[in-house]
């Protein structure tokens, strides 16, 4: 099975510093959604972990971000797309959780869901806390300047060896061109 790991906000649909609360706050990046539609094509298993502590802080139920997420597998059905499963954290940084990157707990979820290893498996994330998580399970950690893409590479720290693309699309162009 080829595996690909992606987060959420910022990579798939815009994001927010005061946070996606609503379901028609969730509105999918240009490209976004095609881009995983060609992942599903190649044959890529497609993930999303993704940390939703506004559930932990009170501003959105999970009715709500069920919601937001049946929004995006209806308008990846349009684009002949689909995520396989989405995992979440909805704790807030206070609940002391192993699930909230960049602690490793999410990602080692979907390791046990999908019995694999996930040396190697692109996770493709927009902030410096996605890179570590995948580190800390050795997968292998790639920037979109896309969400808080340009605020992270601003930051230039934890970068080393990091593939840095404008966009989802982007990196799968790459992840699904012939070698």
């Amino acid at each position: 099975m080829q595996l690909v790991i992606l987060d959420r906000d910022g990579v798939i649909n815009q994001d927010s510093d005061d946070y996606i609360k609503f379901v028609d706050e969730f509105i999918p990046l240009p490209g976004s959604l095609a881009a995983i539609a060609r992942l599903n094509r190649a044959g890529y298993t497609v993930a999303v972990a993704t940390n939703q502590s506004g559930v932990g802080r009170g501003l959105f139920d999970l009715a709500t971000l069920g919601a937001m997420h049946d929004k995006l597998a209806r308008l990846l059905l349009e684009e002949d797309g689909r995520v396989d499963r989405v995992f979440y954290c909805p704790h807030s940084p206070n609940d002391a959780c192993d699930c909230r990157k960049p602690l490793p707990g999410l990602l080692q979820q979907i390791a046990v869901h999908y019995k694999a290893s996930l040396a190697n498996v692109p996770v493709i994330g927009d902030s410096l806390r996605d890179l570590e998580a995948a580190r800390a399970v050795g997968a292998r950690p790639i920037l979109v300047r896309t969400g808080k893409g340009q605020r992270t590479l601003a930051a230039g720290k934890g970068l080393e060896d990091v593939p840095v693309y404008d966009d989802l699309a982007a990196v799968v162009d790459d992840l699904v061109s012939p070698s």
